[in-house]
């Protein structure tokens, strides 16, 4: 057995149990819109009294999973980076609904938007995500068949519609990352992320305040179906 085997189990459980706490993962969950938060927002949003938000958010920063950013006297916080983004939206896809539960209409319908669109840290996620990641490997801009990989007619394709896709990063060009709807895949990465900032800037979606969800356009939905042969039914 490796030496290290114990001590990594140790650190693992320690890593994981950060998650364990039910306050702690809803500011994960809610910091994965990739706003910077403060302190008194995310208290509000778990609906916990903010004198133990700090110590939360402290392990949290501690352990890597968030970063702070201070601005004069203001103190926020946001997820370390979109490998750790990617790590959250994972886990949170292997949770199923709880059963049996009367949710007010608001809560539905916020669900149910944030099912059909949202961004996963920086790249579109929700039915919309796994959408287009099937039709970019119908179409050839995505290569699935060993490892994703964007293929050199998807490259040109991008570059033609104006998306550039950075090669500096140290990110992964393109990998596949776990969403909620359905259990299915949508596409991570630079390529990921350089169309959700696209579709952003265009005006294909719309971000819905104070949430991840987005309102795909009309004008989004000709460009979608124009550009990449995505047809979304709604």
């Amino acid at each position: 057995m490796a030496t290290d085997v114990l001590p990594r189990g140790k650190g693992m459980a320690s890593f994981a149990a950060l998650f364990a706490d039910r306050t702690r993962a809803t500011f994960c969950l809610a910091l994965l819109d990739r706003r910077a938060w403060t302190a008194t927002e995310l208290a509000g949003y778990a609906g916990v009294p903010k004198s133990s938000t700090t110590e939360h958010l402290n392990k949290l920063i501690h352990a890597g999973v968030l970063v702070e950013v201070r601005q004069g006297r203001h103190r926020y916080v946001r997820i370390e980076d979109a490998r750790m983004a990617e790590l959250i939206e994972a886990m949170a896809s292997h949770v199923e609904p709880l059963p049996g539960n009367v949710r007010s209409y608001k809560a539905v319908t916020q669900d149910q938007a944030l099912s059909r669109a949202r961004t996963c840290y920086d790249h579109l996620a929700g039915d919309l995500g796994v959408g287009l990641m099937k039709a970019l490997v119908t179409k050839d801009i995505i290569n699935v068949g060993s490892g994703v990989q964007l293929t050199p007619e998807g490259a040109r394709h991008l570059e033609d519609m104006g998306i550039s896709i950075s090669t500096k990063s140290t990110r992964p060009l393109a990998r596949t990352c776990l969403d909620w709807t359905g259990r299915q895949y949508h596409l991570a990465g630079n390529v990921g992320a350089a169309i959700c900032d696209h579709s952003l800037a265009s005006g294909w979606v719309l971000r819905i305040p104070h949430t991840r969800a987005l309102k795909v356009t009309d004008f989004g939905l000709e460009e979608l179906q124009k550009h990449f042969g995505l047809d979304l039914a709604w």
